[in-house]
């Protein structure tokens, strides 16, 4: 008969420690919580000793918890495949390291009802504080959190119906800043493509820029393009209409210049509301055009992935890390007890240029 393999040793406890320094658990609790001015010199050398024969790990969630704070904080990201995503969490953790909480990261995939399940989730857990980034979430579904629960801080967007600080791009600069680049490149056709915008506050702010914007260059014309990258058959349908639009404009110019040159360049640049639909947009044409397409039409994002620098696609690139650490900064002022009323913090957009709005 084999004999069974014994079970992974015990973890030492606050008891294991006391009996090794020869002394009380009160006087292990003083020197794990910092208090070592009230322990002799020689205590403390004989506490420190027996925590590093036992190799002892105090339970920071109880520790937390008997204080009533576990320095838990939660985010909530709608879709961590999106690069943006990935850059705000770059600054969220370094915050997080630099203020000493731990962040639980719950992705809902860009879907309403896991954005639903998650706040649930993490109200359960006791969190300090929530950073929202998310898709559909609603005023009823965050409405444990924010004013008089859980401390929130938004991230990119507002919620209607919820007082709560807010950090990320100043949109309406950004799009400004985008809208005269392309004027000033000479191009006079401007379409501003974008996923459906009614429900998320920083797509209606830039589509409604973008507009603003055009008013001060009378030479130019823009609509709005809605792109519904969910939907493959809508996609598709949409993608194809915008190619025969494209083929139009570019056949009504060559016919007023002449034949088409590169002194004689199209004039319609495609204005993507973030990288995404960059992406998409970058693709379909590079399908349709093979690797010249941009001799056709000029395309510029809001949003900086990496992809971006390899394809030569001129963006607006946003500060996601300083937006992702200063949301923790938000989260700590007010989980320290901060009672100033609702802020708004907008960081502007830098104009990256690159070969796909050359002249």
């Amino acid at each position: 008969m084999s004999t069974p393999t014994a079970g992974a040793p015990r973890r030492a406890t606050i008891s294991d420690v006391a009996r090794e320094a020869g002394t009380g658990k009160t006087s292990i609790s003083r020197y794990l919580n910092g208090e070592l001015s009230v322990l002799s010199p020689q205590l403390r050398a004989r506490i420190e000793a027996a925590i590093e024969r036992l190799d002892y790990q105090p339970n920071q969630m109880a520790r937390g918890l008997k204080r009533g704070r576990n320095r838990l904080i939660g985010m909530l990201v709608a879709d961590l495949t999106n690069p943006y995503s990935v850059e705000v969490l770059q600054g969220v953790e370094a915050a997080c390291h630099a203020l000493g909480y731990m962040p639980l990261i719950c992705h809902a995939a860009n879907e309403v009802d896991m954005e639903r399940r998650f706040v649930q989730l993490l109200t359960t857990y006791r969190v300090e504080g929530v950073i929202v980034n998310a898709l559909g979430v609603s005023e009823e579904t965050l409405r444990p959190v924010g004013g008089g629960g859980i401390p929130a801080v938004l991230v990119d967007r507002s919620v209607e119906g919820l007082v709560a600080d807010m950090v990320g791009l100043d949109n309406e600069g950004a799009t400004a800043l985008a809208t005269r680049h392309l004027v000033e490149r000479g191009f006079d056709q401007l379409w501003f493509v974008v996923q459906p915008f009614a429900h998320i506050s920083s797509r209606r702010q830039r589509e409604a820029a973008f507009h603003q914007a055009l008013r001060q260059y009378p030479q130019a014309s823009g609509r709005t393009v809605v792109l519904e990258l969910d939907d493959a058959d809508e996609l598709a349908q949409t993608l194809s209409a915008l190619d025969a639009e494209l083929d139009a404009a570019i056949a009504a110019r060559e016919q007023r210049d002449g034949a088409l040159a590169s002194s004689a360049a199209p004039r319609v640049a495609l204005f993507a509301a973030n990288g995404p639909v960059a992406l998409a947009l970058a693709r379909h044409l590079n399908q349709r055009h093979g690797a010249n397409w941009q001799k056709r039409v000029a395309l510029l994002s809001i949003d900086d992935p990496e992809w971006a620098e390899l394809a030569g696609i001129t963006t607006i690139r946003q500060p996601t890390y300083d937006i992702g650490y200063r949301a923790v900064e938000f989260l700590h002022e007010r989980i320290d007890g901060a009672q100033a009323s609702a802020r708004d913090c907008l960081l502007p957009g830098e104009l990256i240029e690159r070969a796909s709005t050359a002249r």
